[in-house]
């Protein structure tokens, strides 16, 4: 049977990511899949030497705009294990806000293109509508909507006041209602099964052994989120991870959507437990030693490796990232696949390759 090495990416109309993979196909079936990054490579973890920790910050959440503050949450909560600063409630609770409606806003992006990718356009432009309404919400809170630089080493620069508060609850409850509305299409809707159930199905163990991250590895059925942690203001919030059991497609695309609703609640709650303490405290001191933190991102652990020299500039930052994870156990369920599964696949992971190449 003849061999054919088709190139996917790293440009594809169906894929906004430019990962590049070899596909290598015998008529309309996967045989191999070899993936290839290095497109986008920006050298960001060297600037650690050449800006301070201060600056750093803007820095790292350009790793990746999607979830850019939980990059700079990561980056400072690391700055501030190794200088011993304890960061006051109110601003823990913040941060939580900020980064679940960051989680939200991604989930609802990803959603959409996923439905892109198999043909549903309706679908995709609803799911796109809904997600405006929590950029609305980043934009009046924070001043942007993607990058919002909310992040400072010892608390956070910016507060809600009541009528903030209430605004975003009631807004939230109209995003909860209009997600909510699109459950059954996307759950159970015939073109949205016939192109997920039972497509690129990674097993539970599979996941653990290939190390596979986020919604990859819960919808494999391994009950694993950073947020289990407690960082930020995660110690006082009840918190479950979300868990699908059959590895596939659809697996994935339900934990992401049901993980959307989870972050509603998880909003709510922290607006709830807003106290009257500051929201940042002086940092005297400059950072100094090792450090390793670790937070969730919408696509899984992102994991922060930070060393200081007592200076103001940091001697190494190093970050790793789902998506990185997320390849090798691409790379393994592509082949046996038809070909014109391989764009759902993989969107199903939901690669960010600005932030696996920095």
């Amino acid at each position: 049977m003849a061999r054919t090495v088709i190139p996917f990416g790293p440009q594809h109309p169906v894929l906004p990511e430019p990962i590049h993979l070899s596909l290598v196909v015998e008529d309309e079936k996967v045989v191999e899949a070899l993936p290839t990054l290095g497109y986008v490579h920006r050298g960001l973890e060297m600037l650690a030497v050449k800006r301070d920790y201060n600056q750093m910050i803007q820095i790292v959440e350009r790793v990746c705009g999607i979830c850019s503050m939980i990059h700079s949450l990561c980056y400072c909560q690391g700055i501030e294990e190794m200088m011993g600063i304890e960061v006051p409630r109110r601003a823990k609770m913040l941060r939580v806000v900020w980064s679940e409606l960051h989680r939200l806003h991604s989930h609802l992006l990803w959603l959409g293109l996923f439905a892109d990718s198999f043909g549903f356009e309706s679908l995709f432009m609803q799911l796109w509508k809904i997600r405006e309404r929590v950029m609305d919400l980043n934009e009046a809170t924070t001043g942007n909507r993607v990058i919002v630089s909310v992040n400072v080493v010892g608390g956070v620069r910016a507060d809600l006041d009541e009528s903030q508060i209430r605004w975003i609850k009631d807004t939230l409850v109209e995003v909860e209602a209009s997600i909510k509305s699109l459950q059954s299409t996307i759950m159970n809707d015939s073109t949205v099964c016939k192109r997920t159930v039972g497509v690129g199905v990674l097993t539970k163990q599979a996941a653990y052994d290939l190390g596979a991250a986020g919604p990859m590895l819960r919808g494999s059925g391994v009950a694993q989120d950073m947020r289990q942690l407690k960082y930020a203001g995660f110690d006082e919030i009840a918190f479950e991870p979300i868990v699908e059991t059959a590895g596939d497609c659809w697996a994935r695309s339900t934990v992401r959507f049901r993980e959307s609703l989870q972050s509603i609640d998880l909003v709510r709650q922290a607006l709830d437990k807003l106290d009257g303490s500051e929201l940042a405290v002086k940092v005297k001191g400059k950072p100094e030693g090792e450090v390793i933190t670790r937070v969730e991102q919408p696509r899984g652990e992102c994991l922060y490796y930070l060393k200081g020299n007592g200076t103001n500039n940091l001697e190494r930052v190093r970050i790793r990232t789902p998506t990185f994870a997320n390849i090798p156990p691409l790379a393994a369920i592509l082949p046996g696949l038809d070909f014109a599964d391989v764009p759902v696949v993989v969107l199903s992971i939901d690669p960010c390759i600005s932030c696996t190449e920095r």
